[in-house]
């Protein structure tokens, strides 16, 4: 069987990722009539439909599955082909996405271990609160929050992750805290981000009927973070993500380790054939490292 036309694979991956012929048109720049008919002409060849219409829009098929798996290292590997072919430097580009929250409270400030230790490798970070796709081989690593549950994807949960309130010395030099009781007297920050809420870590250390209103309210955790670093309240908030701020002295846990919540909230994922790339083999064992 001869290979298809490599637009009508193009066309096939974006309305797989996108689930709409329409937004596929839009992000290829091309009319959702012509994107249809690249992907008619994809499936008379393959001889099998790849989608099923739904009224909740398109599925794949089985097939479509199978061949989406497929199509979409390939595509990958064409372009890692083709920036290696263009690339005149002898340093090996790294493309990392990630939640701006880990990117800018955890990551950047460690951005000079990493250059220190793989100077042969050349590291690009940008951060958005997107789920990227592989499939165009850009991006070799995703540093994603949430449940960790990405099919077709190599996940590895960062371990050792806790949520504990967390205030400056001097808010709490002003308004002693002894008790989680005393919390429900004090001003406290909500965020949207943590996988554990206030209201489920009171439930946790056995504080009944905490209906607590909140004096700040955030959706992003780096700001949750800082506003708590100028003691304007109490976060509850990632120990990880908020390192920097503890190791410089301007936050510290309310009640040490003894009422922190494990979670499994921050994840590396990347296909699997991305493993063998040595930068980001080179970038996972310095990551586990920083976090260990």
């Amino acid at each position: 069987m001869r290979i298809p036309p490599l637009k009508s694979i193009i066309a096939f991956e974006c309305i797989a990722r996108t689930k709409s012929v329409n937004r596929a048109a839009e992000e290829l720049d091309l009319t959702a009539s012509a994107v249809s008919h690249q992907l008619g002409n994809l499936e008379a060849m393959i001889g099998q439909p790849l989608f099923q219409r739904t009224g909740r829009g398109l599925l794949l098929t089985p097939t479509g599955e199978r061949y989406l798996s497929d199509v979409t290292g390939s595509l990958a590997d064409l372009s890692r082909a083709t920036e290696r072919a263009s690339s005149r430097k002898e340093v090996d580009i790294l493309r990392v996405h990630s939640s701006p929250s880990f990117g800018l409270m955890w990551l950047l400030p460690r951005l000079s271990s990493f250059q220190e230790t793989n100077r042969d490798v050349q590291l690009n970070v940008a951060c958005s609160y997107e789920n990227v796709s592989f499939s165009n081989g850009y991006y070799d690593i995703d540093i994603r929050h949430g449940y960790g549950e990405w099919s077709n994807l190599e996940v590895k949960t960062v371990r050792g992750e806790f949520i504990a309130p967390l205030a400056s010395p001097q808010y709490l030099e002003r308004n002693p805290v002894q008790t989680p009781e005393d919390l429900l007297g004090q001003r406290l920050i909500y965020s949207e981000t943590p996988l554990v809420q206030w209201r489920q870590w009171f439930g946790r250390v056995g504080v009944a009927g905490s209906h607590k209103t909140f004096d700040f309210s955030f959706d992003r955790s780096y700001m949750s973070i800082e506003t708590a670093a100028l003691g304007l309240g109490i976060a509850l908030e990632s120990v990880m993500m908020a390192s920097k701020k503890m190791k410089e002295g301007a936050l510290v846990q309310v009640f040490g380790d003894n009422q922190s919540v494990e979670v499994g909230a921050h994840h590396l994922v990347y296909p699997s054939q991305n493993a063998e790339l040595p930068r980001v083999a080179k970038f996972l064992s310095w990551i586990e490292k920083e976090i260990g």
